[in-house]
């Protein structure tokens, strides 16, 4: 088992990254971005909102994996971000397994990248709360300082409960709401209106 735990020297790391309005017609559009590795050599964070049309036993075909799930189990695969589209990415609570390739992070989250956490999930015996990420969004040294500076996008603290929600297109609204604000009130040019 390949345990690590990320390096992270800012502020930016275990938040939540939310796009602003004026992202309209990027893929960050209306994205929620958790942030789980933020250095001075840059960041890397995954989109946890946006659903891709494949769904999980749809993967597990692909990949060789018999679906012994139950009728109803979870069927979302989200898109991460524009990085690496092709490699896969279980960010999901801990519990008693262990897997190879796993990250851990704060707020007892992990992220896993082998196969057998997969082969778990389909048998019904993997992490209680997971979604299964293709792709990641990173950003190079300063870059998204800078981006936020130019106000592309705020951030407020991550939860679990935001992240393993499945109402993804409200979660924009909803981690505004941990702020105390409505995107309504977000202005292109200064932030919050007053």
């Amino acid at each position: 088992m390949d345990q690590q735990t990320p390096s992270n020297s800012s502020g930016l790391f275990d938040q939540f990254l939310i796009a602003m309005p004026q992202l309209e017609d990027s893929f960050f559009e209306n994205s929620v971005i958790y942030m789980w590795q933020h250095s001075d050599e840059g960041s890397i964070g995954m989109a946890v909102n946006l659903p891709l049309p494949i769904t999980l036993s749809e993967l597990f075909e692909q990949l060789g994996i018999k679906d012994e799930r139950p009728p109803g189990a979870p069927q979302t695969v989200l898109c991460g971000g524009p990085v690496e589209p092709n490699k896969g990415f279980i960010l999901h609570d801990s519990n008693s397994n262990s897997w190879d390739s796993t990250l851990t992070l704060e707020n007892n989250l992990n992220i896993t990248t082998s196969r057998d956490i997969l082969e778990d999930i389909a048998r019904g015996e993997g992490p209680e709360n997971y979604f299964v990420i293709l792709g990641c969004s990173g950003w190079g040294p300063g870059q998204i300082e800078q981006e936020i500076i130019e106000n592309a996008w705020f951030n407020c603290p991550a939860n679990k409960e935001l992240i393993f929600s499945t109402n993804f297109s409200e979660k924009p609204k909803m981690a505004a709401e941990l702020l105390g604000f409505e995107l309504s009130q977000l202005s292109t040019d200064l932030g919050l209106l007053s």
